[in-house]
């Protein structure tokens, strides 16, 4: 899969899908994995760390409209890829068909955090917004 191919794929599933294609287009690192996983296995992990950033407040873009999208899909499977902003602030987490050729929902989430002065961080901060497009 291509760059090209991957922005392609990526309409407006979720309010995560704009700000991931600028990601990919200003350069962003992706990756797409060779494995398959039953969409009711990520519908329930992504149903739990859904849980997880709400009690411990961590800023998510497009989580609920990716689990209402995974929860319809019901007997799928799915790879799963990513796209990692420049700065490394954002992580996107992407959904294809088993073929690759269309790009389920994406979500995103912040990027590690590594000091105590990353912890923060938030989507409008100085380096990264995803309020419809990311700096470069």
């Amino acid at each position: 899969m291509t760059r090209d191919d991957l922005c392609e794929m990526l309409s407006e599933q979720t309010p995560a899908c704009g700000p991931a294609r600028e990601a990919l287009l200003s350069g962003g690192a992706f990756d797409a994995w060779e494995c398959l996983v039953p969409v009711g296995q990520l519908f329930h992990t992504y149903r739990v760390r859904h849980r997880v950033a709400q009690r411990h407040g961590q800023p998510t873009l497009g989580l609920d409209e990716t689990l209402g999208i995974l929860d319809a899909a019901e007997d799928e499977v799915l790879r799963i890829g990513s796209i990692r902003t420049g700065d490394g602030h954002w992580a996107f987490v992407l959904f294809f068909n088993a073929a690759a050729t269309t790009c389920w929902p994406a979500l995103a989430s912040p990027g590690p955090r590594t000091t105590d002065t990353d912890r923060s961080r938030t989507p409008s901060g100085p380096t990264t917004t995803l309020s419809g497009q990311l700096e470069r």
